[in-house]
């Protein structure tokens, strides 16, 4: 899923603000109508731990 937002409007405008608020809304409904099933928050949970320690042992190396 593509999350990422550039509208290549100026920031700190209206019309930033406006693009970015409909971009946001279209990817909450999209992961709202998307029917395959959920993940579990202990297995977002485990998988999130196990990234954060696997890149501070990296920072660690270097």
């Amino acid at each position: 899923m593509d999350t990422s937002f550039s509208a290549g409007i100026p920031l700190d405008t209206d019309e930033h603000a406006d693009s970015y608020d409909r971009w946001f809304r279209a990817k909450v409904q999209a992961a709202l109508d998307d029917p395959s099933p959920g993940i579990p928050h202990d297995q977002v949970m485990a998988e999130m731990q196990a990234l954060i320690e696997s890149k501070c042992k990296k920072g660690d190396a270097d």
